[in-house]
């Protein structure tokens, strides 16, 4: 699968990482240093490339956006359209400009922001550092992804992807709902937590169930 990369920062980076290592392209792109983006194709070899915004997301079967908040209307804008593209939302909320208003989600705003693509969002719920070293984990101490989106093929997608980067997918509904997977770290959600599959299933059940999500579990 080719997959397009906006922002091969920390968080992109270590998709890149993980994508290629699963036998996976990958083009990056969107850097204030197009040094460091060479740097990275060096270290991952021939199966990346490095390319304009426009170029990755028309590269990509799916599309990562993995830029800082407050950059992400200056992304969206080279990246130019994402009609049709499964896209990857890998941001958070931490920024002065364009957040989301009281009582609706990162994602569901950002879902309106990126009109006609295929929205999910995931891989922001851990840091850079500790989703690089969990990613070669085998068996039961995998760790979880969590995915939110409106379109159930696309998550399938999705999770098919996080598979081969070597962690365990689970899916949390739709964009309106996902608030536990979202900034900032605190009780009765699980961003900044590590779960593994077990735990992670009874999180989705809660949620699904419009019930308070079981305790943090502890390894």
């Amino acid at each position: 699968m080719r997959v397009g990369i906006v922002g091969a920062g920390r968080i992109g980076g270590n998709c890149a990482r993980q994508f290629a290592k699963a036998g996976h392209e990958v083009m990056l792109s969107f850097s204030r240093d197009p040094s460091k983006l060479e740097a990275l194709v060096a270290e991952i070899g021939h199966a990346a490339s490095v390319g304009t915004p426009a170029e990755a997301a028309a590269f990509g079967e799916i599309v990562v956006l993995s830029v800082p908040w407050d950059a992400i209307d200056d992304a969206l804008d080279q990246v130019g359209t994402l009609e049709g593209r499964i896209v990857i939302d890998t941001t958070n909320q931490y920024g002065k400009v364009e957040l989301p208003p009281d009582g609706v989600t990162a994602a569901a705003f950002n879902a309106g922001r990126i009109r006609r693509a295929r929205y999910t969002k995931s891989f922001n719920t851990l840091t850079s550092r500790f989703q690089a070293e969990a990613a070669e984990r085998k068996g039961e101490g995998r760790v979880v992804q969590w995915i939110c989106g409106d379109d159930a093929e696309a998550k399938r997608v999705v999770a098919g992807l996080i598979e081969d980067a070597g962690y365990v997918p689970i899916d949390l509904g739709g964009t309106v709902g996902c608030e536990v997977m979202e900034a900032p770290r605190r009780d009765g959600a699980v961003y900044g937590e590590e779960y593994h599959r077990a735990d992670g299933e009874r999180v989705a059940a809660a949620v699904a169930a419009g019930e308070r999500i079981p305790p943090t579990p502890a390894y």
